[in-house]
């Protein structure tokens, strides 16, 4: 009497494992095909962004500076400014600070190029026993060449030098493009600036439940925190390191000291990369600054001891215990800016990946090895998800 009743059953087993499976391989098909365009995206972005760096480059800046800028852009709002005022307010702090580095570095610069070759002399002296030990080199691989069998040649090949134009020239012709696209990220930022407060409002009012509007509001306050903390912390250690390379290079007797301290502290802003450049710098204007080739040496010297001070112990005590990032993460994102924009591009790639870092974290990364090797959807819960879940997990 019950057999014929457990065949429906058995029916509706069968029905829902069949809907199941369907569901599964439909979403595994809707994940690989994501995937796909994820890849595709990943490598096509870069050129693009390259390809049009004339727009996105001023851009990214401008949003990333303005970021930076919104503590200072909340505390004039608070003193009863209205928007527009304390936007206007924060980009006329940031030109009057961006106009007296420049000034202090663009200028004294324009005259040590002119004194460059006037003091090529002094240079060659000072380097005249590193000359002599490279010609020397060169003479033993000569005479090694010259005993090995010589392979036949296709033919000689004719190389152009052309003349590198004068500072001047280059002055001329890259300033009114430089001031257009400088004009264009201020504008950027404040437009973003003045509309702030209402953007992130309607950011957050508008999403459709409560959860997604705290979520949306917790990610907005850590990018601003994280990005505006890293630059404002990185930029005070920066300024006190070029103020004091700036003070001993005057007690030195070095030439435009001011200068060389506002050098420093813009190149440092790049890692690993920008204390080298600051080095070789230093090294290349003690030898025209000073006839003694060891005098010459005490600037990238003093420097050098002072960065490995800075950035092995004042640096990761300030902003480790806020920003912590993997280095490699910090060497792919300064190679890869770098690549795509030049020197500024590698000016942003730590406050780029500090962003980036921060979203992600909030709303997950895609689980790829889940997806390839564990029949997962790519679907994957952010840091602050999991904090919570192994938090309230029991321990085992």
């Amino acid at each position: 009497m019950d057999a014929p009743a457990s065949r429906p059953d058995t029916h509706e087993e069968e029905a829902a494992l069949l809907a199941e499976t369907i569901t599964i391989k439909r979403d595994r098909l809707l994940a690989s095909l994501t995937l796909i365009a994820g890849i595709g995206l990943i490598f096509a972005i870069p050129f693009a962004l390259r390809a049009g760096a004339e727009f996105f480059l001023p851009v990214t800046a401008a949003l990333v500076i303005a970021i930076a800028l919104v503590p200072m852009l909340e505390w004039f709002e608070r003193r009863g400014l209205p928007s527009a005022a304390a936007a206007f307010s924060c980009v006329l702090l940031f030109l009057g600070v961006m106009a007296f580095a420049l000034l202090s570095i663009v200028i004294p610069a324009i005259d040590w190029v002119a004194l460059l070759p006037e003091r090529i002399g002094r240079v060659r002296t000072a380097l005249q026993p590193l000359l002599d030990l490279v010609k020397d080199l060169e003479r033993f691989v000569d005479r090694i060449l010259r005993q090995l069998p010589s392979a036949g040649t296709g033919g000689n090949r004719t190389v152009q030098l052309e003349t590198p134009n004068s500072m001047l020239d280059l002055l001329t012709s890259s300033a009114p493009h430089a001031l257009i696209q400088l004009f264009f990220a201020l504008l950027v930022i404040f437009f973003f600036l003045s509309g702030w407060t209402a953007m992130r409002k309607q950011t957050i009012t508008s999403r459709g439940s409560f959860e997604g509007a705290l979520t949306t509001a917790r990610v907005i306050q850590q990018v601003v925190a994280a990005t505006s903390t890293y630059l404002g912390t990185i930029t005070f250690i920066n300024v006190t390191l070029g103020a004091l390379v700036a003070g001993i290079l005057w007690w030195l007797g070095m030439d435009s000291p001011l200068m060389w301290g506002g050098i420093v502290a813009v190149l440092n802003y790049i890692p690993y990369l920008g204390p080298i450049a600051s080095a070789l710098l230093l090294a290349l204007g003690g030898l025209i600054s000073f006839p003694d080739p060891w005098t010459a040496l005490l600037p990238p010297v003093i420097f050098i001891g002072m960065h490995m001070v800075e950035a092995n112990a004042i640096t990761p005590m300030v902003v480790g215990k806020r920003v912590r990032i993997n280095p490699l993460l910090i060497l792919l994102s300064l190679s890869f800016w770098a690549w795509v924009w030049g020197t500024t591009g590698a000016l942003l790639a730590i406050p780029l990946l500090i962003i980036l870092k921060t979203v992600f974290a909030a709303a997950g990364t895609p689980d790829i090895a889940g997806f390839l090797f564990e029949q997962g959807t790519l679907t994957h819960a952010g840091e602050e998800e999991e904090e919570e879940q192994s938090a309230g997990s029991p321990a085992a």
